[in-house]
Parts: structure tokens; C-alpha cells; sequence
């Protein structure tokens, strides 16, 4: 399975081109690695604004199951340009592999120690993209405005991206590294979920605008949920219907049917969506709601759809 996406990520690479890495930063020392950000600055000659208002920059955080992944995986490079070349600048995060070397078993008998596991390595990566947004703050000349960013994700970079905002919306000891009252501008959900261990997520402060791409096929993070007690992952389908529909909260979310969790790998398909949100409710602030069921052959089954769980531990 590796070794289709590194093909894959290849092929791509070279057909359709990868935009120039613009620098590469160290962000944060842990004890057990270093952590970096590589920072791609908009294509020169692009669109920087839209309607006269800057764009904001993507703050990418990779998937890979907290047990792999890397932030420069050439799979994304299609994708960077993409936005590089319509005037976005794109920040890929490194983070702590918090499942790596940890036994997970997903029987009813270990159900509450795999998700206490499971949000650790979240909140392990949190902290990290957390380090990344402080060291923007702190280092403009790396040409990334911090006050203008979407953080965005795929699969476990996606349960990373949504809890950052949550944490963002109810602060956590975790956010104190920040700037006071620093918000992100938008998240960008591939195959994403929170997980908790205090039940249904609950915000503090009403979020910034989600899009969210989830196959409802999807066996390696829950579409819908997944709660034994107050521990829970909450998918995409699960977020919308409890939590910001009721609260009249900003989202798009677009449902592929019978997609597994290859929509966590179609951000270059799926452009299109991303770019209306941008425009639209990120940068024109626009309170544009999109709930939509998809069975659309034009977005590929990727490889990996079938992936689950058991799968990748």
C-alpha cells in the first residue's frame, strides 16, 4: 500500500508538476525528534486576493494513521500547486507519530483504551501545529501571514485539523503557546474526525467556516461515529447533524457515496469545492451552508479506499 502512494504521488509529481519549496523551518525541539514546516509562497504572478481581501495561507497537516506519513510526501505536490498557482500560500506541518510502536485493538473489550490512545496522538499533534502557528507568529519574514490561515488535513491530519480548531474555540492548555484570541480563518476536512472523551464536541465560541469531504463508506474513520460511553470519534456526518446544524454553525459538507477513505487523498479532485469555500465563506465571509450527497464518477476511487483500520494498525 505504501509503495502505490509513493508511485502514485510520483507520477502525479511529474505529470501535472510540484511547486517550488519556497523554505524549509525548524519550528519546535521534542525529546524524541525535531519538527519542521515546509512554507510553498504563492506562485509569482498569481492572485494573491479575492474581491480585494488577501487569501488566506493553507496550513497542511498530513495523514497516515498517527503511525506514518511525512509532511513533503509527493502525493501532495499536485495539490500544493494547485493552490500555489491560484495564489494561496501553503505551510506543511510536521507532527509526533502518537500511535507509532503502540498495540491498538478494536474489540468491545479494548474499546475505551483504543480512544484513549487514539486522543492522545491527537492531542500530541495539536501541540505540534500549535508550535508551527507560534513560530509564523513569531517569524514574518517567512512571508506567511498567521492571522490568515485555513488549517487543513487528511484522515489523521484531519482529526488533528479539526480538534485545533475546537481547542482554538474552547481553550485548552495547549493554546497558551498562542497569541491571545488567535483564531484560525477556516478548517479543511478530508475523511476527519474529533475524537473525545467527554461526549459530543462542544465549542465555547462559534467556530470558523468547516468543509468537510467524508465517503460514507469510509472503514477507517468513522463518516458517522463511533461512542461507547463519553468516548467517541465523531465524523463528519456526526458533526454536522449534532453539533453545527443545531447551532447554527458555518459548513459545507460534501458526502461521497460508497467512497471509503480515499477521500482523505482527493484534495486534487475535489478543488473545485475547496475553491468556492475560499472565496466564499473563508475570504468573502459568507455564511454558506452546503450539505450534499454525491455519487460522482469524475472523482476517482482512489487505491486505498477499502483501507481500514485493521488495515493501517
Amino acid at each position: 500500500m505504501k509503495k502505490i502512494l509513493v508511485i502514485t504521488g510520483l507520477l502525479l509529481s511529474t505529470v501535472l508538476g510540484a511547486q517550488e519549496l519556497s523554505g524549509t523551518y525548524m519550528v519546535a525541539q521534542r525529546d524524541t525528534c525535531n519538527l519542521y514546516i515546509d512554507v510553498y509562497l504563492p506562485t509569482p504572478g498569481s492572485e494573491t486576493t479575492f474581491e480585494g481581501q488577501p487569501k488566506p495561507a493553507i496550513l497542511y497537516v498530513f495523514g497516515g494513521g498517527f503511525v506514518s506519513g511525512r509532511r513533503n510526501d509527493p502525493f501532495c505536490f499536485p495539490w500544493f500547486k494547485t493552490l500555489n498557482d491560484n495564489g494561496y500560500g501553503v505551510v506543511a506541518v510536521d507532527y509526533r507519530l502518537g500511535l507509532k510502536g503502540v498495540k491498538m485493538k478494536f474489540d468491545v473489550f479494548h474499546l475505551i483504551g483504543t480512544a484513549k490512545n487514539t486522543k492522545k496522538a491527537v492531542d500530541i499533534g495539536v501541540e505540534d501545529v500549535f508550535a508551527a502557528v507560534r513560530y509564523l507568529c513569531n517569524n514574518p519574514s517567512v512571508g506567511i501571514d498567521p492571522y490568515n490561515l485555513v488549517v487543513a488535513g487528511s484522515s489523521a491530519g484531519a482529526m488533528i485539523s479539526l480538534s485545533c480548531e475546537l481547542e482554538t474555540c474552547t481553550p485548552t492548555e495547549r493554546t497558551a503557546i498562542l497569541p491571545e484570541g488567535f483564531r484560525f480563518k477556516g478548517v479543511m476536512s478530508f475523511a476527519g474526525a474529533v475524537m473525545s472523551t467527554s461526549g459530543v464536541p462542544q465549542y465555547a465560541a462559534e467556530p470558523a467556516p468547516q468543509l468537510l469531504f467524508h465517503g460514507t463508506a469510509d472503514a477507517a474513520v468513522a463518516y458517522d461515529k463511533i461512542a461507547f460511553g463519553r468516548y467517541g470519534m465523531y465524523g463528519s456526518s456526526s458533526l454536522v447533524e449534532k453539533v453545527f446544524s443545531r447551532n447554527g454553525y458555518v459548513y459545507e459538507i460534501y458526502r461521497y457515496v460508497d467512497h471509503g477513505h480515499d477521500m482523505a487523498a482527493n484534495m486534487f479532485a475535489t478543488w473545485p469545492e475547496q475553491k468556492k469555500f475560499l472565496e466564499m465563506n473563508v475570504i468573502q465571509g459568507k455564511r454558506r451552508i452546503v450539505d450534499a450527497t454525491l455519487d460522482d464518477p469524475t472523482v476517482p476511487v482512489l487505491p486505498w479506499g477499502s483501507i481500514s483500520v485493521n488495515d493501517i494498525y
